[in-house]
């Protein structure tokens, strides 16, 4: 019998200790595009990837080429010369796959370039959020726009535009 009254009062008192903490909703989408500076560096790295996606194209291309003619000479080709051509056009294809990693690949060059532009920002909205949190005694902050779970949030727990106006930009 102690032991289901002790159970009992423990449920009660985790009940009320997680009811006692305050929560608070931030949506990262609406912050960020308020942040003129993010939509400049989103608006950079969208040139950059163009030009260089359309550069990898590029490459491809001149193998889809290669191949292409590959094709229509095989038969007046020697076996050796077939060798040569079929080791020319997949040294072409690696290169064009390894300028691809180059720039998309999990540590290419537009990763450290969406680094290097949107870490500042994102640390410095980070860093507000914590100050917040600290002033107003939050116990737990949610993004709602990255939470699928979120169905429906209270517009008086959302600090979106307390953290905006302490980036100053005001609405």
């Amino acid at each position: 019998m102690r032991k289901y009254i002790l159970i009992l009062n423990l449920i009660i008192a985790s009940t009320i200790l997680v009811s006692a903490q305050k929560f608070a909703i931030v949506d990262m989408e609406y912050i960020l595009k308020n942040i003129p500076s993010y939509e400049t560096a989103n608006e950079q790295l969208n040139i950059i990837s163009k030009k260089w996606q359309t550069e990898v194209e590029t490459k491809m291309q001149e193998v889809q080429t290669m191949y292409k003619n590959y094709q229509t000479e095989l038969v007046f080709l020697s076996d050796d010369m077939k060798v040569k051509r079929e080791e020319e056009i997949i040294a072409k294809e690696k290169e064009a796959q390894e300028l691809k990693r180059n720039y998309f690949g999990p540590e290419g060059e537009l990763f450290k370039k969406r680094q290097s532009l949107m870490k500042p920002i994102q640390d410095e909205i980070y860093n507000i959020i914590q100050e917040l949190s600290r002033e107003k005694d939050y116990g737990l902050i949610i993004d709602k726009s990255s939470s699928m779970n979120i169905i429906f949030s209270s517009p008086k727990i959302d600090i979106s535009d307390q953290i905006l106006l302490k980036l100053g930009y005001s609405k």
